[in-house]
Parts: structure tokens; C-alpha cells; sequence
């Protein structure tokens, strides 16, 4: 089960991140501040998880309730073109110190997902958990957050762009993704900072 929480006298933000290994669209970070009471619920609740092991129909279901009940929450995205200008990594980083700065309620912890974060002056403490997405409720809860909007955020890209099957793969390097970039060429929203295509695949454009 996961934890509620690293210490429940204090305010606590999990955050996490989604779309860092896509070939298109943007990174995407959220932020979430959790009660004590909602966090210890949701932890007996059992349902959380790390977003990515977790059916479509039960993130959405997850997303709502979080958003109703959590003390404040903020998902950010981060644009390709600012990913190929500073890399992935720096702008999963920026992606959640925005999504922080951006809380209604501000807390007094960070909770991070993954094995390093660069923080700043105005942000509160913080300490990084690999695997916290499930290790923690309020970093489960930033993942779902980050998950679900950036699928809606993918989703309507697709109908602008239906060749490329954004509303399956998110953007993630699927061969059927890669298969539409050889036949189509690159959009706008593809990270032109990225392998796009295997060196076999290009052979045969």
C-alpha cells in the first residue's frame, strides 16, 4: 500500500511527470497538495498507482476525484520547442517548479518523482523518491494528474493531425508512430531534438 505521506504535520506537494520519452507533443508536470485526511483515504482506498499501470477508464475516474478533493493542484506543459532550446531533462524540471509556483495553496515540501530534481530559491524543500509514483499518494495523485491531461492535451492534437495516431500512442515512439513520420514527414508538435527515426527506417524513406 501506498504511503500517505513522508510527514503529516507539514504541507506536502507530490510531483511527477508524463511524456518525457515521446517523440512529440509537450512534457507535462503536475503538482498536488493533499490533506492529511484525503491522503490517508485514498492510501486505504488502494486504488492509486503509478498512472502508467492503471487502466484509461480508472485514471479518469481518479483524476476527478483528486481534483474535487485535493487542497490544491496544477498541471503544467512544457512546449517542444522550449524541450529541443534547454533538453528533456531541464524542462521536466522547469515543467514542475511551474506547476509549484502555480499551487493556490503552497507547500512547505516537495515530494519528487525520480532521482533528482533541480530546484530554486523560492521553492520549499524537497527530496527525490525513484518509483515514488508508488511509494506515495500525493506523488500517485501528480502522475495521474500529469497523465490524463497530457492524453486530452495528445488527443486533440490527433484531430489535427490523425495520421500520426496521437489519441493511442500519446506521442510515445510506438512503430506505428514511427512509421507515420517516414511516411509523412515531422509536424510542428515533434521534438526536432529527438531521434525521430531508427538509422534502418531512414534507409528506406
Amino acid at each position: 500500500m501506498l504511503k500517505a505521506w513522508v510527514d503529516a504535520n507539514r504541507l506536502e506537494a507530490g510531483c511527477d511527470e508524463a511524456g518525457r520519452g515521446c517523440l512529440a507533443g509537450p512534457v507535462t508536470a503536475s503538482a498536488v497538495v493533499l490533506s492529511a485526511d484525503f491522503a490517508a483515504h485514498l492510501a486505504k482506498k488502494g486504488e492509486l498507482n503509478d498512472s502508467k499501470q492503471l487502466s484509461r477508464g480508472k485514471r479518469d475516474a481518479l483524476r476527478v476525484e483528486i481534483e474535487k478533493n485535493a487542497l490544491a493542484w496544477k498541471v503544467t506543459h512544457v512546449s517542444p520547442e522550449e524541450i529541443d532550446q534547454i533538453n528533456i531533462l531541464n524542462a521536466s524540471f522547469a515543467a514542475m517548479r511551474r506547476s509549484v509556483r502555480a499551487l493556490e495553496v503552497q507547500p512547505e515540501f516537495l515530494l519528487i518523482d525520480g532521482n533528482r530534481f533541480r530546484t530554486s530559491e523560492d521553492l520549499p524543500p524537497h527530496e527525490c523518491f525513484v518509483k515514488g509514483d508508488a511509494r506515495f499518494v500525493s506523488i500517485a495523485a501528480a502522475s495521474i494528474l500529469a497523465k490524463t491531461h497530457r492524453d486530452e492535451y495528445m488527443g486533440a492534437l490527433h484531430e489535427e493531425y490523425p495520421a500520426y495516431a496521437w489519441n493511442a500512442n500519446a506521442g510515445y515512439p510506438t512503430k506505428q508512430h514511427r512509421a507515420s513520420i517516414a511516411a509523412h514527414g515531422l509536424t510542428p508538435h515533434h521534438r526536432t531534438s529527438f531521434r525521430q527515426l531508427p538509422d534502418q527506417m531512414r534507409l528506406f524513406e
